[in-house]
């Protein structure tokens, strides 16, 4: 894997003492702090060896351009995102590498609405980093650090107050979940007690590091499907390692794939508000949910790859409900415009409550495809731009959609071809209706790609 530095709008990532080092993490900091201006920031990390190293590097850089840095430590990701709005801060840095190996971390930058900067919050926050800084503030313009109290109990309670928490709990549900020693393990089995649930939890060190492989993929899961299948759980859940990204296991122990997650948990935010809408989702989102929205009268949109751009076009539309696909990530605006597993966990065990049927049935009631994703190594946007610029002329005919890479789309299926924002790969998504057909899709593209590529 390059260690090369990645800046996309997903914030900055590398290697750790590699590409990303304190230096850096402390200038970047600082060139935030000028950005948001003097006050409240707050700040949260994963549970990266490397994370509290780079949590002193952001509390130097904020304090030395007269910012309150407001530590809430081992959070998940949209705990800090609604924490800014709850606590009223100027903006918020989030120190992790979501899903990537432990060797990588990032910091992701999030602004006073509690979402991550856009393209030109982004392009204005680049232009400070890359200026020459002296404006350091005085001796006596340095601000005390705060420690904050208790900030998950706000994303508790936002959630708590969207959902009818007494009708899971009458439901006694049988839970697995599996926190990657991640964000989500201090908090993951507690809230799930709070709603009813007997509850086992794997994976919950926080000071062990990964014992797994950070993306919550069907083939890192093992352990528990294992677990689910020979416990008789109702459900099992997987977070990654800052917990804003949800997988769902069968009552079987089968991983049910990124995908239906969101397929689930849009259709039963449409049952559940009654209302035609807009819902938004990613171009790598499974064809499912277009079924179920427009079968619900509503109206679904596609944006570009990335939360940002996906909870951008939500606010614009008005939508009642989004999320990318490709990540199990649900984004639920009654709660909070991100993605979010614990509002994930939340709606799913809703809806097996209200229907009173089990993930195994439900996931039945739903419109079937097969969704398969593949990558190919791709270091240097030049070689990058070169596979998508010779596609979109090998396949002009089809009419794609080129706004984020390329995805084309036949009657009974489609593909999307687009370099990843944060690793140095270009990545696949083929859907079909059957396994094979995807896989053959797949294969067919990556062949195609390494071809262009060599």
């Amino acid at each position: 894997m390059s260690t090369s530095l990645k800046i996309s709008v997903s914030g900055v990532r590398g290697v750790v003492g590699e590409s990303l080092t304190p230096s850096l993490v402390a200038y970047f900091a600082a060139s935030f702090g000028e950005y948001v201006g003097a006050g409240r920031v707050l700040v949260a990390r994963d549970t990266r060896p490397t994370g509290t190293m780079f949590e002193n590097a952001v509390i130097s850089g904020l304090l030395s351009v007269g910012c309150q840095p407001h530590i809430l430590g081992v959070v998940p990701t949209p705990t800090l995102q609604m924490a800014v709005v709850k606590l009223r801060a100027n903006g918020g840095i989030i120190i992790s590498a979501s899903h990537n190996p432990e060797e990588w971390n990032a910091l992701k930058f999030v602004n006073s609405s509690g979402i991550f900067l856009n393209d030109n919050e982004a392009d204005e926050l680049l232009d400070i980093y890359n200026q020459p800084y002296t404006n350091y503030v005085a001796e006596s313009e340095y601000r005390n650090v705060h420690i904050a109290e208790n900030p998950f109990g706000i994303h508790k309670d936002k959630i708590f107050s969207q959902i009818d928490s007494e009708l899971i709990r009458k439901s006694k549900f049988k839970v697995a979940i599996d926190c990657c020693n991640g964000a989500g393990a201090p908090y993951a089995k507690t809230f799930l007690e709070e709603l009813g649930c007997e509850v086992t939890a794997i994976f919950t060190d926080i000071d062990k590091g990964f014992e797994r492989t950070p993306e919550p993929a069907a083939k890192n899961l093992g352990a528990l499907s294992k677990l689910v299948r020979e416990g008789k759980f109702d459900i099992g859940f997987a977070q990654d390692p800052d917990a804003d990204r949800l997988v769902l296991l069968s009552s079987k122990g089968e991983a049910l794939g990124e995908q239906l997650t969101l397929v689930l948990a849009i259709s039963h935010v449409l049952e559940k508000t009654k209302k035609h809408g807009n819902v938004v989702v990613n171009l790598a989102t499974t064809k499912a949910v277009e079924d179920i929205v427009k079968t619900s009268g509503s109206e679904i949109s596609y944006s570009k790859i990335g939360e940002i751009n996906v909870t951008s076009e939500m606010m614009v539309k008005k939508a009642i409900v989004g999320g990318e696909g490709g990540s199990g990530g649900v984004i639920w605006p009654a709660v909070h415009p991100c993605r979010d597993s614990f509002t994930g966990m939340a709606l799913i065990l809703e809806m097996m409550a209200s229907r009173n049927e089990s993930i195994d049935a439900i996931v039945k009631s739903m419109p079937k495809y097969s969704t398969v994703n593949s990558k190919v190594s791709c270091s240097g946007s030049r070689a990058s731009q070169k596979v998508i610029r010779e596609l979109r002329e090998k396949y002009a005919g089809q009419k794609p959609n080129t706004s984020d890479g390329i995805r084309i789309d036949w009657e009974d299926r489609w593909v999307l071809v687009r370099p990843s924002n944060t690793e140095p790969v270009i990545r696949i998504t083929a859907e079909a209706k059957t396994e094979k057909t995807a896989e053959d899709l797949a294969a067919k593209f990556k062949d195609e790609i390494e071809k262009i590529i060599s």
